[in-house]
Protein backbone atom coordinates (compact mmCIF):
# COMPACT_ATOMS: atom_id res chain seq x y z
CA UNK A 1 0.00 0.00 0.00
CA UNK A 2 1.40 3.41 -0.96
CA UNK A 3 2.10 5.98 1.73
CA UNK A 4 -0.76 8.34 2.55
CA UNK A 5 -0.07 11.98 1.75
CA UNK A 6 -1.61 14.65 3.97
CA UNK A 7 -1.31 18.13 2.50
CA UNK A 8 -1.65 20.95 5.03
CA UNK A 9 -2.64 24.24 3.48
CA UNK A 10 -1.31 27.04 5.65
CA UNK A 11 1.01 26.53 8.60
CA UNK A 12 1.06 29.85 10.41
CA UNK A 13 1.08 29.40 13.30
CA UNK A 14 2.55 25.88 12.95
CA UNK A 15 0.25 22.93 13.51
CA UNK A 16 1.33 19.95 15.59
CA UNK A 17 0.40 16.61 14.04
CA UNK A 18 2.60 14.35 16.16
CA UNK A 19 0.22 11.40 15.93
CA UNK A 20 0.69 11.23 12.14
CA UNK A 21 4.44 10.59 12.45
CA UNK A 22 5.32 7.34 10.70
CA UNK A 23 1.78 6.97 9.39
CA UNK A 24 1.58 9.61 6.67
CA UNK A 25 3.72 11.95 4.63
CA UNK A 26 2.81 15.47 5.72
CA UNK A 27 3.40 18.25 3.18
CA UNK A 28 2.84 21.90 4.09
CA UNK A 29 2.00 24.34 1.30
CA UNK A 30 0.91 27.93 0.80
CA UNK A 31 -1.27 29.61 -1.82
CA UNK A 32 1.46 29.55 -4.47
CA UNK A 33 2.22 25.82 -4.12
CA UNK A 34 -1.32 24.60 -3.40
CA UNK A 35 -2.32 23.97 -7.07
CA UNK A 36 0.74 21.75 -7.50
CA UNK A 37 0.21 19.84 -4.26
CA UNK A 38 -3.56 19.28 -4.45
CA UNK A 39 -3.42 16.41 -6.99
CA UNK A 40 -0.85 14.59 -4.80
CA UNK A 41 -2.99 14.69 -1.65
CA UNK A 42 -5.00 11.83 -0.24
CA UNK A 43 -6.11 14.15 2.54
CA UNK A 44 -6.19 17.95 2.55
CA UNK A 45 -6.20 19.78 5.89
CA UNK A 46 -7.26 23.41 5.43
CA UNK A 47 -5.47 25.07 8.33
CA UNK A 48 -5.73 28.54 6.78
CA UNK A 49 -9.52 28.73 6.59
CA UNK A 50 -9.54 32.48 5.85
CA UNK A 51 -8.30 31.96 2.28
CA UNK A 52 -10.22 31.28 -0.95
CA UNK A 53 -7.23 29.45 -2.43
CA UNK A 54 -8.68 25.94 -2.14
CA UNK A 55 -11.84 26.93 -3.98
CA UNK A 56 -9.80 28.64 -6.68
CA UNK A 57 -7.30 25.79 -7.10
CA UNK A 58 -9.62 22.78 -6.86
CA UNK A 59 -8.96 20.47 -9.85
CA UNK A 60 -11.97 19.81 -12.04
CA UNK A 61 -10.55 16.63 -13.55
CA UNK A 62 -7.85 14.18 -12.56
CA UNK A 63 -6.45 13.27 -9.13
CA UNK A 64 -7.79 15.09 -6.11
CA UNK A 65 -8.00 14.54 -2.32
CA UNK A 66 -10.41 11.89 -1.13
CA UNK A 67 -11.03 13.80 2.08
CA UNK A 68 -10.88 17.52 2.89
CA UNK A 69 -11.04 18.76 6.48
CA UNK A 70 -11.28 22.44 7.36
CA UNK A 71 -10.28 23.81 10.76
CA UNK A 72 -13.39 25.99 10.80
CA UNK A 73 -17.13 25.68 11.26
CA UNK A 74 -18.00 27.43 7.99
CA UNK A 75 -17.16 25.92 4.60
CA UNK A 76 -18.33 28.71 2.29
CA UNK A 77 -14.75 29.70 1.37
CA UNK A 78 -14.01 26.17 0.18
CA UNK A 79 -17.00 25.11 -1.83
CA UNK A 80 -16.72 25.29 -5.59
CA UNK A 81 -19.05 23.60 -8.09
CA UNK A 82 -16.28 21.07 -8.80
CA UNK A 83 -15.77 20.17 -5.13
CA UNK A 84 -19.51 20.01 -4.51
CA UNK A 85 -19.99 17.63 -7.45
CA UNK A 86 -17.01 15.43 -6.56
CA UNK A 87 -16.98 12.32 -4.38
CA UNK A 88 -14.51 14.00 -1.99
CA UNK A 89 -15.72 13.92 1.61
CA UNK A 90 -15.70 17.29 3.37
CA UNK A 91 -15.60 17.61 7.18
CA UNK A 92 -15.46 20.64 9.45
CA UNK A 93 -14.50 21.64 13.00
CA UNK A 94 -17.93 21.24 14.54
CA UNK A 95 -17.56 20.78 18.30
CA UNK A 96 -14.64 23.18 18.89
CA UNK A 97 -16.21 26.63 18.62
CA UNK A 98 -19.77 26.27 19.91
CA UNK A 99 -19.41 27.07 23.60
CA UNK A 100 -16.71 29.76 23.22
CA UNK A 101 -18.94 31.60 20.72
CA UNK A 102 -21.94 31.21 23.01
CA UNK A 103 -19.94 32.69 25.89
CA UNK A 104 -18.82 35.57 23.67
CA UNK A 105 -22.39 36.35 22.65
CA UNK A 106 -23.54 36.18 26.27
CA UNK A 107 -20.76 38.60 27.19
CA UNK A 108 -21.88 41.05 24.51
CA UNK A 109 -25.51 40.79 25.63
CA UNK A 110 -24.61 41.43 29.27
CA UNK A 111 -22.28 44.30 28.35
CA UNK A 112 -24.97 45.97 26.23
CA UNK A 113 -27.77 45.40 28.75
CA UNK A 114 -25.70 46.76 31.63
CA UNK A 115 -24.13 49.60 29.61
CA UNK A 116 -20.56 48.64 30.44
CA UNK A 117 -19.34 50.87 27.62
CA UNK A 118 -21.14 53.85 29.14
CA UNK A 119 -19.69 53.12 32.58
CA UNK A 120 -16.18 52.92 31.15
CA UNK A 121 -16.63 56.21 29.30
CA UNK A 122 -17.96 57.95 32.43
CA UNK A 123 -15.07 56.56 34.46
CA UNK A 124 -12.67 57.93 31.87
CA UNK A 125 -14.35 61.34 32.32
CA UNK A 126 -14.34 60.96 36.16
CA UNK A 127 -18.10 61.48 36.19
CA UNK A 128 -20.40 59.90 38.78
CA UNK A 129 -23.66 59.43 36.88
CA UNK A 130 -26.19 56.95 38.21
CA UNK A 131 -28.25 55.16 35.55
CA UNK A 132 -30.77 52.37 35.27
CA UNK A 133 -29.91 49.41 33.04
CA UNK A 134 -31.83 46.67 31.35
CA UNK A 135 -32.89 43.47 33.09
CA UNK A 136 -31.98 40.44 31.01
CA UNK A 137 -34.37 37.95 32.59
CA UNK A 138 -37.60 38.01 30.62
CA UNK A 139 -36.12 39.72 27.57
CA UNK A 140 -36.47 37.91 24.25
CA UNK A 141 -33.78 36.79 21.82
CA UNK A 142 -34.07 35.49 18.28
CA UNK A 143 -31.13 33.28 17.36
CA UNK A 144 -30.91 32.70 13.61
CA UNK A 145 -29.09 29.45 12.87
CA UNK A 146 -30.26 26.22 14.46
CA UNK A 147 -26.99 24.30 14.21
CA UNK A 148 -24.70 23.51 17.15
CA UNK A 149 -23.47 27.10 17.49
CA UNK A 150 -26.97 28.58 17.48
CA UNK A 151 -28.16 25.97 19.95
CA UNK A 152 -25.25 26.67 22.31
CA UNK A 153 -26.00 30.39 22.13
CA UNK A 154 -29.66 29.72 22.84
CA UNK A 155 -29.03 27.53 25.88
CA UNK A 156 -26.46 29.97 27.30
CA UNK A 157 -28.81 32.94 26.95
CA UNK A 158 -31.65 30.87 28.40
CA UNK A 159 -29.51 30.28 31.50
CA UNK A 160 -29.56 34.07 31.99
CA UNK A 161 -33.36 34.07 31.91
CA UNK A 162 -33.66 35.20 28.30
CA UNK A 163 -36.58 33.76 26.33
CA UNK A 164 -35.02 32.32 23.16
CA UNK A 165 -36.61 31.70 19.76
CA UNK A 166 -34.37 29.53 17.59
CA UNK A 167 -34.77 29.91 13.82
CA UNK A 168 -33.60 27.38 11.24
CA UNK A 169 -34.04 26.79 7.54
CA UNK A 170 -37.11 24.64 8.17
CA UNK A 171 -39.43 24.32 11.14
CA UNK A 172 -39.09 21.34 13.48
CA UNK A 173 -39.52 20.64 17.17
CA UNK A 174 -38.08 23.55 19.12
CA UNK A 175 -37.08 25.43 15.95
CA UNK A 176 -39.00 28.07 13.99
CA UNK A 177 -38.86 28.04 10.21
CA UNK A 178 -37.33 30.89 8.25
CA UNK A 179 -40.76 32.07 7.14
CA UNK A 180 -41.52 33.00 10.77
CA UNK A 181 -38.49 35.29 11.10
CA UNK A 182 -40.17 38.59 10.10
CA UNK A 183 -42.72 38.30 12.90
CA UNK A 184 -40.12 37.15 15.43
CA UNK A 185 -37.87 40.11 14.62
CA UNK A 186 -40.60 42.55 15.59
CA UNK A 187 -40.71 41.14 19.14
CA UNK A 188 -37.02 40.58 19.81
CA UNK A 189 -34.79 42.52 22.20
CA UNK A 190 -31.75 40.63 20.89
CA UNK A 191 -31.22 39.33 17.37
CA UNK A 192 -28.24 37.00 17.03
CA UNK A 193 -27.08 35.74 13.64
CA UNK A 194 -25.22 32.42 13.83
CA UNK A 195 -26.24 30.98 10.47
CA UNK A 196 -23.92 29.41 7.88
CA UNK A 197 -23.48 31.34 4.65
CA UNK A 198 -25.34 29.93 1.66
CA UNK A 199 -26.51 31.54 -1.55
CA UNK A 200 -30.08 31.54 -0.26
CA UNK A 201 -29.35 33.58 2.87
CA UNK A 202 -26.66 35.97 1.65
CA UNK A 203 -27.65 39.51 2.68
CA UNK A 204 -30.61 38.28 4.75
CA UNK A 205 -30.13 41.07 7.31
CA UNK A 206 -30.85 44.11 5.19
CA UNK A 207 -32.78 47.36 5.53
CA UNK A 208 -36.08 45.44 5.52
CA UNK A 209 -34.97 43.18 8.38
CA UNK A 210 -33.64 46.08 10.46
CA UNK A 211 -36.85 48.04 9.85
CA UNK A 212 -38.82 45.19 11.42
CA UNK A 213 -36.84 45.35 14.67
CA UNK A 214 -37.79 47.38 17.71
CA UNK A 215 -35.97 50.67 18.26
CA UNK A 216 -34.61 49.18 21.51
CA UNK A 217 -33.32 45.99 19.86
CA UNK A 218 -29.66 45.01 19.51
CA UNK A 219 -28.17 42.95 16.69
CA UNK A 220 -25.16 40.60 16.91
CA UNK A 221 -23.49 38.72 14.05
CA UNK A 222 -21.14 35.81 14.77
CA UNK A 223 -22.10 33.87 11.62
CA UNK A 224 -20.58 35.13 8.39
CA UNK A 225 -20.04 38.70 7.25
CA UNK A 226 -21.97 38.53 3.95
CA UNK A 227 -25.15 37.57 5.82
CA UNK A 228 -25.44 41.27 6.69
CA UNK A 229 -25.76 44.21 4.32
CA UNK A 230 -23.31 46.39 6.21
CA UNK A 231 -24.41 49.71 4.71
CA UNK A 232 -27.99 48.97 5.76
CA UNK A 233 -26.89 48.17 9.32
CA UNK A 234 -24.85 51.39 9.41
CA UNK A 235 -27.87 53.38 8.25
CA UNK A 236 -30.13 51.76 10.86
CA UNK A 237 -27.68 52.54 13.67
CA UNK A 238 -27.00 56.08 12.50
CA UNK A 239 -30.74 56.80 12.33
CA UNK A 240 -31.20 55.10 15.73
CA UNK A 241 -33.61 52.69 14.11
CA UNK A 242 -32.11 50.04 16.40
CA UNK A 243 -30.30 50.58 19.70
CA UNK A 244 -26.98 48.90 19.00
CA UNK A 245 -25.07 46.14 17.25
CA UNK A 246 -21.94 44.03 17.44
CA UNK A 247 -20.12 42.49 14.49
CA UNK A 248 -17.44 39.84 14.87
CA UNK A 249 -17.45 38.93 11.16
CA UNK A 250 -17.36 41.14 8.09
CA UNK A 251 -17.82 40.97 4.36
CA UNK A 252 -14.14 41.83 3.87
CA UNK A 253 -11.59 40.75 6.47
CA UNK A 254 -9.48 42.14 7.93
CA UNK A 255 -11.48 45.33 8.22
CA UNK A 256 -9.50 48.15 6.61
CA UNK A 257 -8.32 50.95 8.87
CA UNK A 258 -10.29 53.48 6.80
CA UNK A 259 -13.51 51.45 6.72
CA UNK A 260 -16.45 53.61 7.86
CA UNK A 261 -17.76 50.80 10.08
CA UNK A 262 -15.18 51.73 12.73
CA UNK A 263 -17.03 54.99 13.36
CA UNK A 264 -20.67 53.88 13.20
CA UNK A 265 -22.44 54.98 16.40
CA UNK A 266 -23.54 52.12 18.64
CA UNK A 267 -21.50 49.47 16.78
CA UNK A 268 -19.04 47.19 18.59
CA UNK A 269 -16.35 45.79 16.27
CA UNK A 270 -14.25 42.71 17.04
CA UNK A 271 -11.77 40.93 14.71
CA UNK A 272 -13.43 37.53 14.08
CA UNK A 273 -12.38 36.21 17.49
CA UNK A 274 -15.58 35.02 19.15
CA UNK A 275 -14.64 31.33 18.99
CA UNK A 276 -10.91 31.65 19.60
CA UNK A 277 -9.97 30.81 23.19
CA UNK A 278 -6.59 29.88 24.66
CA UNK A 279 -5.54 26.50 23.23
CA UNK A 280 -8.09 26.44 20.40
CA UNK A 281 -5.54 25.50 17.74
CA UNK A 282 -4.45 22.47 19.78
CA UNK A 283 -8.10 21.40 19.99
CA UNK A 284 -8.39 21.73 16.21
CA UNK A 285 -5.27 19.63 15.64
CA UNK A 286 -6.49 16.91 18.01
CA UNK A 287 -9.89 16.86 16.36
CA UNK A 288 -8.33 16.35 12.92
CA UNK A 289 -6.06 13.58 14.18
CA UNK A 290 -9.00 11.83 15.86
CA UNK A 291 -10.85 11.90 12.56
CA UNK A 292 -7.71 10.74 10.74
CA UNK A 293 -7.66 7.66 12.98
CA UNK A 294 -11.19 6.89 11.80
CA UNK A 295 -10.28 7.50 8.16
CA UNK A 296 -7.21 5.25 8.35
CA UNK A 297 -9.32 2.51 9.96
CA UNK A 298 -12.00 2.76 7.27
CA UNK A 299 -14.57 4.02 9.78
CA UNK A 300 -17.17 6.74 9.05
CA UNK A 301 -15.82 10.25 9.52
CA UNK A 302 -17.32 12.69 12.00
CA UNK A 303 -18.70 16.11 11.02
CA UNK A 304 -19.39 15.27 7.38
CA UNK A 305 -20.70 18.34 5.55
CA UNK A 306 -23.63 18.10 3.18
CA UNK A 307 -21.93 19.94 0.33
CA UNK A 308 -25.24 20.86 -1.29
CA UNK A 309 -26.47 22.52 1.91
CA UNK A 310 -23.11 23.92 2.99
CA UNK A 311 -23.14 22.64 6.57
CA UNK A 312 -23.32 19.52 8.73
CA UNK A 313 -27.00 18.53 9.03
CA UNK A 314 -28.29 18.46 12.60
CA UNK A 315 -29.55 15.07 13.71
Amino acid sequence: MSETTVVVFGDQPPIRLDRLAGRARVVVCDESSLPEQLPTADVLLVWDFTSDAVRDAWPGEGPRPRWVHTASAGVDRLLSPELTASDTVLTNARGVFEQPIAEYVAGLVIAMAKDFHGSWELQRQRRWQHRETMRLAGSRAVVVGAGPIGRAIGSTLAALGVVVDLVGRTAREGVHGGDELPELLSRADWVVCAAPLTESNRGMFDRTAFARMKSTARFINVGRGPLVVEKDLSAALTARQIAGAALDVFEHEPLAADDPLWDVPGLFVSPHMSGDTVGWRDHLAEQFQDNYDRWAAGEPLLNVVDKRLGYVPVD
